[in-house]
């Protein structure tokens, strides 16, 4: 998958310190609810990406890599794509996704909210 594409999808988990206002994650997370995804917040909210109970889309990982490759090991949910943010990642963390044939892309989903915004929807959750 590319930006343009993951962008199109609906699920996201956003693994990261999604309470602090400062934090890239927080950014993240509001901006994607902002603009009608449904988003699960995984590592201060959850402690797990395997405690979301709905089907996940795309998991992004703005996260230390240490902590995000952890995550991952742990990880029993299907999805179908993960999101490196920049800082994020490793050569640990993108050799375990290699070697597991697991898809992946370097990226940043607020450049991808603004180069590919999404027509105004509802999902469920967020039904008015």
């Amino acid at each position: 998958m590319d930006l343009k594409e993951i962008m199109q999808e609906n699920v996201f988990a956003v693994v990261g310190d999604t309470i602090n206002e400062e934090k890239y994650a927080y950014k993240i997370k509001n901006s994607l609810i902002e603009r009608g995804y449904k988003v699960y917040a995984v590592g201060k909210e959850l402690a797990s990406i395997n405690e979301i109970t709905d089907d996940i889309d795309i998991i992004d990982l703005c996260i230390n890599p240490v902590k995000g490759l952890q995550l991952m090991k742990e990880c029993n949910k299907q999805y179908k794509c993960i999101v490196i943010q920049p800082g994020a990642e490793s050569a640990e963390l993108l050799e375990y996704l290699d070697q597991n044939k697991i898809p992946y892309i370097q990226g940043c989903l607020l450049v991808g909210l603004r180069l590919y915004p999404k027509a105004e929807r509802k999902t469920a959750g967020n039904e008015q």
